[in-house]
C-alpha cells in the first residue's frame, strides 16, 4: 500500500434528532465507506462518533493518493474492425474517436474465444485530498432525512442547521465547503460546560480531546453504556432495579453529550395507578426511567439523565420532580374518569371511529372479529361466548381518555378496566394479548381467548384488505398487513394450534359480506401467507429447495405443513433420498407428457407383464395399506422413511420397463403405476423438487 494517514470528518450541527441519531451516523459511515471502495482507496478501520450536536469519523491508515492504474476498453472484434480491403470499418473508427486516439494506437487482445481491438491507458491515481469534497457531499446526500430544510440564507439542505467542519488528514486541513460552512480544525465542546472552540490536533486527540477538554463524550455506544450503568447503579442505591426501555435509552444517548444520571421521587398516592400508565408517562414527556422492586412494584422513584454536571443537583433534581408532578396528576384523573362508566358501554362510540372508508367503523369490526374468533375458538378448544365477548370489548379502550393519552397502553388498560368491570379474567387477559405478537421475536397470547381474538382480528384485516384489493405495496403497509400475516403464522404453529388457514380465509370473508370487490380473495390471502411462510421456514434454517417440495402441495394448515417440512429435512439426509428424488422428478416429466391417459386409471394386474413392474404393483398395494395409519396421525417422516424403503423396486422398475410401451392398455397401466407411486409422496410433499 502507499503512503497513509488517519482521517477525522466532523460535521457540527445544532442538535439532531435524538430517535435518528444512531441511524443517521451508521448512514453517514456507510456513505463514506461506500465512497472510499468506488475510488478505490483502502484504510485499516472506519470509527463513527455521534453527539446531539455532532457526526464524525475517524479513518486510520488511509491512503494518502488512489494507486495508478490501466484503464482498459474492449472494442470491436477484429473480424468486424477491417473490410475486405483492410480498411477500418466504421464501427472501430467510431470506437478509437470515443476513446480520443487512433486506430493505430489501438492495441490487439487475444483470447479464446477470439481477438478484439482494445485501447488501454495508464491513468495516474488521484491525491486522496482532491477526492474527499465530493466523497464526503455524496455521503451526505444520502443520509435517510426525510424532510431536508434549509436555514436562513445557509446554502444547501441539511436536517438541521451546519455550525462548523472539521476535516484534517493528517497534520493538514483539507479544503471543504460544505453546506454553508468550510472545513477547520476547530471543533466545539459541550454547549454549557465549554462552549468555546477546541482546536483538534489529530484524528487520533479527536476523542481524547473532546472528552478532557470539551466535556463531551463523543462515542456513542460507550455514551450509552455509561448511561446504563449509570442509571442502574442509581437504581440499586434506591433498593430496586431500572425499567430500562431498549428505545428510551437510544432516545437518552442521542439527547445527551455529557451524561449525569440523577434520582428523583414522587407521591406514593400514585403507585394505585396502573405501572404502566406510570412508565408510559414517566418515559413518553420526560425520558424517565422508572425504578421497580424486587418484586416487580414501581417504587416511587424516578431517574432523569441530565446533559450537565451540576454544581447544585439537588436543584436539579428538585425541577425535575416539580415537573413530573402535573404529569402523573394527568394520569391519575384520566384513571378516574375512565373509571365512571363500565368499558362495554364504550362500544357505541366505536361507531364513530372509521377503520377503512370501505370496510366500515371500528365498531363494524369487531363484529365480525366476534363471529370469526368464536369459530375459532371451537377448534381450539376455547370457548366460543368467552372469545366472542373478548372481541366486542377489544376495541372499546380506544376511546378512553387514557389511551387517547397514551396511545402505548391500549390493550393494556383495556385488561385494566375489563377486571375492574368484573369481567371473565380470560376476557380481560384477551384485550391486552390480541396485540401479540407486537414485533419480531415478541412473545404470543397463550390463553384460547386471547389466541382466537389475536387471530380473528388480523385474519379479518388481511381479508377485508385484500378484499378491497388494498394489498401492501413494496414500500407502503399503513395496516401492517407483513406484521399481521407473521403474527397469525407465529400464533398457529409455535402454539401448536391445528387451524386451516383457507377456512378460516373463506369465513372471514363471508363476515365481510358484499363489502369484498376483489375475486379468488382466499387464494391471494394465502399466496400472501405462504410468501411469508417462506421467509419463517428459512429464518428456521430450512431450505429453500425443502419449502418448495412442501409448497407443492399447497398444505393450508400452517402447523401441519411444518411437520411436513421437517420430514422432508430429515428424509433428504437419507441415503435414498437423491435417487427417489430423480425418480420422482422422472415421473413428474413422464406423466406431465401423458397426463389425459394416466388421470384417474388404476391398475389392472392382468396387465402386469414384468417381474419389475409386478414387484412395484404390490408393493404400492401394501403401502396403501400401511402408509394410511401414518398418514392419519401427521407421522410424514414415518412415510418418507416407509417409502424410501421402495427405492430399489422404484430404481428397478425404471431399469427394465419400459413405460410407453407399444400395446395402449400395458402403457396406460404402468402410467397408473407410476401415478399412484408419485400419489403416495405427494401425501407428503413433491420430493422432485429437492436439488443434489
Amino acid at each position: 500500500m502507499s503512503n497513509t494517514n488517519d482521517l477525522l470528518i466532523e460535521l457540527g450541527t445544532e442538535e439532531l434528532p435524538p430517535k435518528a441519531l444512531a441511524t443517521l451516523s451508521k448512514a453517514f459511515h456507510q456513505g463514506v465507506e461506500q465512497g472510499f471502495k468506488k475510488a478505490e482507496l483502502q484504510c485499516d478501520e472506519i470509527r463513527p462518533y455521534a453527539t446531539p450536536r455532532r457526526l464524525a469519523l475517524v479513518i486510520t491508515k488511509l491512503q494518502t493518493r488512489q494507486q495508478d492504474r490501466t484503464i482498459e476498453r474492449r472494442g470491436p472484434a477484429v473480424t468486424s474492425a477491417f473490410d475486405e480491403d483492410g480498411n477500418p470499418t466504421k464501427a472501430l473508427m467510431g470506437f478509437a474517436k470515443s476513446c480520443g486516439v487512433d486506430v493505430d494506437d489501438l492495441e490487439t487482445m487475444k483470447t479464446d474465444k477470439g481477438a478484439w481491438l482494445v485501447f488501454k491507458q495508464q491513468q495516474e491515481g488521484a491525491d486522496t485530498a482532491s477526492l474527499l469534497p465530493d466523497i464526503i457531499q455524496q455521503a451526505l446526500n444520502e443520509l435517510p432525512i426525510p424532510k431536508r430544510m434549509r436555514w436562513g440564507d445557509l446554502p444547501g439542505e441539511f436536517v438541521r442547521p451546519v455550525h462548523w467542519l472539521v476535516v484534517l488528514f493528517g497534520d493538514d486541513v483539507v479544503p471543504v465547503d460544505l453546506l454553508g460552512v468550510s472545513a477547520g480544525r476547530m471543533s466545539r465542546g459541550h454547549r454549557f460546560h465549554n462552549p468555546q472552540p477546541i482546536e483538534i490536533g489529530s484524528a487520533m486527540t479527536y476523542a481524547p480531546q473532546l472528552e478532557s477538554e470539551g466535556h463531551v463524550l463523543v462515542d456513542y455506544d460507550a455514551r450509552k453504556q455509561i448511561i446504563n450503568t449509570q442509571v442502574n447503579e442509581l437504581a440499586e442505591k434506591l433498593g430496586g432495579e431500572a425499567v430500562i426501555n431498549p428505545d428510551l435509552l437510544e432516545e437518552v444517548t442521542g439527547l445527551v453529550e455529557w451524561p449525569v444520571a440523577l434520582a428523583g421521587n414522587f407521591d406514593e398516592r400514585f403507585l394505585e395507578l396502573p405501572a404502566e400508565a406510570l412508565i408510559s408517562s414517566m418515559e413518553g414527556h420526560q425520558k424517565y426511567f422508572a425504578v421497580r422492586a424486587k418484586n416487580s412494584d414501581l417504587l416511587p422513584h424516578f431517574i432523569t439523565v441530565s446533559n450537565i454536571a451540576s454544581q447544585d443537583p439537588a436543584q436539579v433534581v428538585a425541577g425535575n420532580e416539580r415537573v413530573i408532578l402535573p404529569r402523573l396528576s394527568d394520569a391519575a384523573f384520566f384513571w378516574d374518569t375512565d373509571r365512571k362508566q363500565p368499558l362495554a358501554a364504550r362500544q357505541e362510540q366505536l361507531k364513530s371511529i372509521v377503520f377503512q372508508n370501505k370496510l366500515g367503523t371500528v365498531y363494524d369490526k369487531s363484529q365480525r372479529v366476534a363471529k370469526l374468533a368464536a369459530e375459532i375458538a371451537q377448534h381450539i378448544r376455547g370457548d366460543e361466548a368467552l372469545a366472542e365477548r373478548a372481541a366486542m370489548l377489544a376495541k372499546c379502550d380506544l376511546v378512553t381518555e387514557m389511551v387517547g393519552e397514551f396511545p402505548d397502553l391500549q390493550g393494556i388498560m383495556g385488561r385494566y378496566y375489563a377486571r375492574l368491570d368484573g369481567e371473565n379474567n380470560d376476557v380481560a387477559e384477551a384485550l391486552d394479548e390480541q396485540y401479540l405478537p407486537r414485533f419480531a421475536g415478541d412473545q404470543l397470547p397463550v390463553t384460547p381467548t386471547g389466541q382466537a381474538v389475536s387471530l380473528a382480528e388480523k385474519l379479518d384485516t388481511l381479508t377485508g384488505l385484500f378484499g378491497i384489493g388494498q394489498p401492501p405495496t413494496g414500500v407502503k403497509d399503513p395496516f401492517a398487513l407483513r406484521r399481521a400475516a407473521l403474527g397469525v403464522l407465529r400464533i398457529i404453529i409455535e402454539n401448536e394450534l391445528d387451524l386451516d388457514l383457507a377456512s378460516l380465509v373463506d369465513f372471514a370473508a363471508d363476515t365481510c359480506g358484499d363489502t369484498l370487490t376483489e375475486k379468488s380473495v382466499t387464494s391471494q390471502v394465502m399466496q400472501y401467507f405462504y410468501d411469508r411462510l417462506r421467509g419463517y421456514a428459512l429464518d428456521q434454517g430450512f431450505k429453500a429447495d425443502e419449502f418448495e417440495a412442501v409448497l407443492a402441495v399447497k398444505p393450508s394448515r400452517p402447523l401441519d405443513f411444518m411437520q411436513r417440512l421437517k420430514a422432508v429435512a430429515a428424509f433428504r439426509q437419507l441415503e435414498q433420498a437423491d435417487s427417489l428424488a430423480a425418480g420422482n422428478k422422472r415421473i413428474g416429466n413422464i406423466l406431465r407428457k401423458n397426463e389425459a391417459e394416466a388421470e384417474g386409471m388404476t391398475i389392472d394386474d392382468a396387465l402386469l407383464q414384468e417381474s419389475a413392474e409386478k414387484d412395484l404393483a404390490e408393493k404400492l398395494a401394501q403401502a396403501s395399506q400401511d402408509l394410511a395409519p401414518l398418514s392419519a396421525k401427521s407421522d410424514y417422516a414415518g412415510v418418507l422413511n416407509y417409502l424410501a424403503g421402495m427405492r430399489e423396486t422404484i430404481d428397478a422398475f425404471f431399469d427394465q420397463v419400459m413405460v410407453m410401451a407399444d400395446d395402449e392398455a400395458v402403457r396406460q397401466n404402468r402410467l397408473a403405476i407410476l401415478n399412484q407411486t408419485r400419489a403416495l409422496f405427494l401425501g407428503v410433499a413433491d420430493i422432485s423438487c429437492l436439488q443434489e
